[in-house]
């Protein structure tokens, strides 16, 4: 070991050494060729003026080439950017109220003074009178823009929420009181209205999508510092971010930030393609993805909240889900699309008209139905009252109703499941049932889920506990004699999956279970 150690010791020097060595010689070459390159400079520098001046004409005229393949931003903001406003917003604070008794509950002890101080004394608010019940107000910011000359503002309702007094900056930082004209909570846009001119500067919406890939700049009110201007490109077109059943936004990602909310989105002709309304941010801040509502929607809300301060939607009286890859083999069917039936509501138009439990909804006024979201959006986009022509496929056959739309109320849209399962036969689904007419509160039809293996078939395709089978592939069952040779029915006629029907509390839903092969 001794002689081991001192062999490592003495080598360390050596390698020290070489290390110098060889960052010596890659200073040498460092130096000498700084020193190759001075002498170059020099030389350059000894040609006659007109030749080293045409080399700089030469790089400028193709800084210039380059720079006139890029966007014009800054003529794009001069432009555009007058039209666009700080939005400052007064609004009740959300708050939790603690009262105090009547009286200093410390009387006589050391605390006394500080409640004194902060409690009953404090200018009343927790005192006679007050009771701590005075209204707090809290500030919010966000963005606008002018959409006419006589000064009619787009936003987002999030932005004026519960506001009880609106104020718009321009951007020559004139300050004045806004009137909030109507909301549409389900599209998250409202209309505002300042008075006293009528030469406001103001841009148009598009009135076609951006192609994924095409420059985009947003403007808006980051943080509160006011007219801000950011660039980047459309990232993808439809997404669907879970707050409504109309959600179809467009994704960008110049950065957008808090405060920018309700700000515009233009195209390099000036054009508003989106309204700017949500990010992804797990820090609170721009992470490249933010989402526009199209200028398609703002445009057809807007008009309506212009006329009626509110939004009409059509109404089918339907819940809807979509057709997953499992529902549609377990229907015989070539393509997963179009909206399921899982429920006609009880004197809806659907219902009056003839639609019924299972019915697929494939195109309305001859327009494909691509998804559930696709028809609650295609509905929500027509006025009440109107009659309406819907191919539907039923039995693997296509058949037509005439349904004349109500008024929109809470439609139901049933988010898609993961509705995936193993090949396996009855044994495998990991549930366990009993005839719904033995279970109390179950009702008097189908079969009551008692318990459900979490790692189970049943549980992967999205059964529950307390939920109820009523039918399997369009027939009663009432039994688990009923539900195994239903499995085993399917299985012989070679699909993977057959669909059942389930009452999960108070709504029904089309459920893919696994057939059994066997």
């Amino acid at each position: 070991m001794t002689n081991n150690d001192e062999h490592a010791t003495s080598a360390r020097p050596a390698k020290t050494a070489l290390a110098s060595r060889l960052l010596m010689s890659v200073a040498a070459c460092a130096f000498l060729v700084g020193t190759t390159a001075a002498w170059e400079v020099r030389a350059e520098a000894g040609k006659p003026w007109p030749q080293a001046s045409a080399q700089a004409t030469d790089l400028s005229q193709k800084a210039g080439q380059t720079a006139a393949n890029l966007p014009d931003f800054a003529s794009l903001t001069q432009a555009v950017k007058p039209a666009v406003v700080s939005v400052r917003v007064k609004a009740p604070a959300e708050q939790q109220m603690v009262n105090f008794p009547k009286g200093n509950p410390f009387e006589g002890t050391p605390f006394e003074k500080f409640f004194n101080q902060y409690g009953e004394n404090n200018n009343g608010q927790n005192g006679e009178g007050g009771n701590g019940q005075q209204p707090k107000m809290s500030q919010a910011l966000g963005s606008g823009f002018f959409i006419s000359n006589d000064g009619y503002i787009v936003t987002n309702n999030h932005v004026v929420d519960k506001a009880v007094d609106v104020e718009i900056i321009m951007d020559d930082g004139t300050q004045l009181p806004a009137k909030v004209i109507g909301t549409d909570s389900k599209t998250d846009l409202a209309l505002l209205k300042v008075s006293g001119r009528d030469d406001f500067p103001f841009v148009e919406l598009a009135s076609d999508a951006p192609p994924i890939g095409s420059w985009v700049v947003a403007m808006g009110n980051p943080y509160g510092f006011g007219g801000s201007v950011t660039a980047g490109i459309v990232s993808a077109h439809g997404r669907d971010l879970g707050s409504g059943p109309y959600d179809d936004f467009i994704q960008i990602d110049a950065a957008v930030n808090r405060g920018n909310s309700g700000g515009p989105t233009f195209n390099l002709q000036g054009k508003v393609i989106g309204v700017n309304t949500a990010i992804y941010s797990p820090t609170g801040g721009s992470v490249g993805i933010a989402f526009d509502i199209p200028s398609s929607t703002v445009k057809s809300v807007v008009e309506q909240l212009h006329e009626k301060g509110r939004v009409d939607r059509g109404w089918l009286g339907v819940q809807i889900q979509p057709v997953t890859k499992e529902i549609a083999d377990s229907l015989g069917l070539k393509e997963a699309s179009g909206a399921l039936i899982s429920e006609p509501l009880a004197n809806g138009p659907a219902a009056k008209a003839g639609l019924k439990s299972g019915d697929i909804i494939t195109a309305v006024n001859g327009t494909p139905v691509k998804d559930a979201r696709g028809l609650a959006k295609f509905i929500g986009g027509l006025a009440p009252n109107n009659d309406v022509t819907l191919s539907v496929l039923r039995n693997q056959k296509a058949e037509t109703f005439k349904v004349e739309l109500g008024e929109y109320k809470d439609e139901k849209v049933a988010s898609a499941q993961d509705e995936s399962g193993d090949k396996g036969d009855v044994g495998k689904l990991g549930m366990t049932v009993a005839p719904a007419s033995s279970v109390d509160g179950a009702g008097e039809h189908g079969l009551a889920v008692l318990n459900v293996d979490p790692d189970g078939e049943a549980a992967d395709a999205g059964i529950q506990a307390g939920d109820v089978i009523l039918k399997i592939a369009g027939k009663s069952v009432s039994s688990a004699h009923d539900l195994k040779t239903a499995l085993k029915e399917a299985g012989a006629n070679g699909k993977k999956h057959t669909l059942a029907l389930v009452q999960h509390e108070n709504s029904q839903r089309f459920i893919a279970l696994p057939a059994s092969v066997g």
